[in-house]
């Protein structure tokens, strides 16, 4: 886990972030999934994910950044701008701001993946903020502090 050391965007730094370890130190666990920081600048951010079954992120909007995940394992249930799909291992989603979006892990195994945003915004010290915290509706309350827009619960079938 993280020290609590304040994120401070800057130009890339050169150098290895090691398997199992997040830059500066950062590894959350939002929700049930674990976030590992892979790069953090000012121009983008990567985090790769462990999804467990049954996890997942409702539909949000991010409205001043990019979003990608490329899925290194198992296999996630999306929503894209009024669509389910679902993406495997090597497969890349694109999903470029304002694009209501979800994510799911609707099967029996764990998912792994890389997300990246560009550029970084606010997510990184979002997930700062989402660290072990267990309120749902608070996660939707910071997310909206961070630019992450929820929408209401009920406004996407299947969700």
């Amino acid at each position: 886990m993280f020290d609590g050391d304040e994120i401070v965007l800057g130009p890339l730094p050169k150098g290895i972030v090691r398997a199992g370890e997040g830059q500066h130190r950062r590894v959350w666990n939002v929700l049930g999934h674990t976030y590992w920081a892979k790069a953090i600048s000012e121009s983008s951010f990567a985090f790769e994910t462990l999804d467990p079954p049954g996890t997942g992120v409702p539909p949000h909007v991010h409205p001043t950044q990019d979003e990608h995940i490329h899925v290194l394992g198992g296999v996630f249930t999306l929503y894209l701008d009024g669509q389910w799909e679902e993406a495997g291992p090597g497969d890349t989603v694109l999903m470029p701001r304002g694009l209501p979006h979800a994510y799911y892990n609707r099967t029996e195994a764990d998912t792994r993946a890389l997300f990246w945003v560009s550029p970084t915004g606010n997510l990184a010290h979002l997930f700062d903020q989402l660290h072990d915290l267990r309120d749902p509706d608070e996660v939707v309350r910071q997310s909206a502090l961070h630019d992450v827009e929820f929408l209401p619960p009920g406004s996407v079938p299947g969700a």
